[in-house]
């Protein structure tokens, strides 16, 4: 450990910071409701008396389920000042994925959205907590925003650096998910990262219409240290988006590439609408350069890529000056990494190999995690040497831009959210008519990758896709669900008898392949 001269601020006081040093400015909007710093300052406050009173502080993990709702920002905050960790549930995900996240991290206290309703009630009756809190009131469990007007407590920050800050969960569901640990010292060096590595509006006016919960909540504690203002969306529609960005004359956001496509599909709208804006991020999943093309002739050069994952938050960023019209083959590129992120490509023999050939990303970060959550032995494989293995294979050109091309693991990232084939094949497998199931990631221009199912069936018995997309909505949500199954009589095997899921691929990446190189 450091000398504490050389500590860094926790995450929770960068926050408090930024919230007194701009007390009579606009935190926060939704709808027509304005926050400003000072109410938020208070608000958090008030939460820390009403949370201090019921025990909760340091080994205490929150779990909170909520809507964009400035409120319950304010609650994770409070939560982390008195040394508490958090953890969000993904808002799409079934109970049973919250309830297993609830379980592996093991929660002591729950944060629940009262317009979740009945998966609120059924979070609060069947996990094992010692207190359940909600944001209004729910007919169950502890009122924290009526609570909290009669607290007169004011904020502050009992955290250490050391302290868990938050463990974020990988594929944006549980099940097979891990648990990614982060301290406040990884928090705060993420956000001066942010600040040091994007270009953000001078003042920023932020539309988030992504959920904060998730990555669009890396860049709510930049914007307020910059004096900006975070706009909350309650859902995403290309609709409300462009209003808002007119009404307010917001300057920035960020998206998943399927919500670009979405607003490029829609002709309703003209670029004077959208003539505030200075910087969109995208990232999360890949995103098709002829449709990236379309979106500078559309929004013009306003684009800013991050690719990153769960266990390191940012590695790399295609800067708004690389969207190049006269350049368009660097539009398939992630970007130049980050001047705080050590980036090296291997070989698998753990050798770097040379510029222009393909190895794994392997990346350390002050902002990179700690390791699994109660996983050491997977830690141990994932973090070798000081370096994380990021499974992604690239390479880099003679400027040192990075460009994707495979991955050695089998996630699928669809519409910005991770999922992972062992998820859906369990369940698919315990239906009655399946024998095999097989899932992989196809190219997709609106998804960028979407989630297919190969099935065998049983002996004897029949069904059809409607009956398991309904079987998998029901047992793990509607990420889950493939956008396409295609009935077999054999998957390919390798020589020790697995899927050959590198076979199913191959006819549908190929094509991409060449046109990356």
């Amino acid at each position: 450990m450091s000398a504490a001269w050389q500590e860094s601020p926790s995450g929770t006081r960068f926050v408090l910071r930024a919230l007194e040093r701009y007390p009579d400015r606009i935190a926060f909007r939704a709808g027509e409701q304005q926050v400003s710093y000072r109410a938020a300052l208070d608000l958090i406050g008030r939460m820390q008396g009403v949370l201090a009173k019921a025990g909760v502080g340091r080994g205490d993990m929150v779990a909170g389920l909520a809507a964009n709702r400035f409120e319950a920002w304010c609650a994770g905050v409070a939560a982390n000042g008195l040394g508490a960790a958090t953890t969000a549930l993904h808002p799409l995900g079934s109970a049973a994925d919250h309830l297993a996240q609830i379980m592996d991290s093991s929660t002591t206290v729950l944060l629940l959205d009262a317009r979740f309703g009945a998966r609120a009630e059924e979070l609060a009756s069947k996990a094992a907590v010692r207190a359940s809190f909600t944001l209004g009131a729910a007919g169950f469990g502890t009122d924290l925003l009526a609570a909290a007007l009669e607290s007169s407590a004011t904020a502050i920050d009992c955290s250490l650096p050391d302290d868990v800050a938050l463990l974020n969960y990988t594929g944006g569901t549980t099940g097979r998910s891990k648990g990614v640990l982060r301290s406040h010292r990884e928090l705060t060096a993420g956000f001066v990262s942010i600040l040091a590595n994007f270009p953000l509006p001078s003042t920023p006016r932020y539309v988030a219409a992504a959920p904060i919960s998730h990555a669009a909540g890396l860049f709510v504690a930049p914007v307020l240290a910059k004096g900006g203002t975070v706009d909350l969306l309650p859902g995403f529609t290309p609709e409300s988006l462009i209003k808002r960005i007119s009404d307010t004359r917001a300057n920035m956001s960020l998206l998943v590439p399927s919500m670009i496509y979405a607003m490029l599909d829609d002709r309703s709208w003209t670029n004077e609408q959208v003539k505030s804006l200075e910087l969109l991020v995208y990232g999360a999943s890949p995103m098709s350069p002829t449709r990236l093309q379309e979106g500078l002739e559309r929004l013009g050069p306003v684009f800013c890529q991050l690719y990153g994952q769960t266990e390191c938050f940012v590695i790399s960023t295609l800067a708004p000056e690389d969207h190049r019209s006269d350049r368009p083959e660097l539009l398939a590129s992630a970007g130049h990494p980050l001047a705080d992120c050590d980036v090296r490509l291997i070989d698998d023999d753990g050798r770097e190999v040379a510029r222009g050939e393909r190895g794994e990303i392997c990346v350390r970060a002050p902002f990179a995690m700690q390791g699994y959550w109660k996983q050491p032995e997977l830690t141990a494989d994932t973090i070798r040497g000081g370096w994380i293995h990021t499974g992604d294979v690239a390479w880099q050109d003679t400027q040192g831009r990075l460009y994707i091309v495979d991955r050695k693991k089998d996630m699928v990232i669809s519409g910005g959210f991770n999922i992972y084939p062992r998820d859906i094949e369990d369940v698919l497998t315990a239906h009655p008519a399946v024998a095999i199931a097989a899932v992989i990631g196809v190219p997709d221009p609106k998804w960028g990758e979407a989630v297919k199912a190969y099935i065998v069936t049983r002996g004897g018995t029949t069904t059809d896709a409607q009956a398991l997309a309904d079987w998998i909505k029901e047992r793990k949500g509607s990420t889950l669900v493939p956008k396409s199954f295609e009935f077999v009589e054999q998957l390919p095997l390798t020589p020790i008898g697995k899927v050959n899921k590198a076979a199913l691929r191959a006819p549908w990446w190929a094509n991409r392949d060449r046109q990356v190189n």
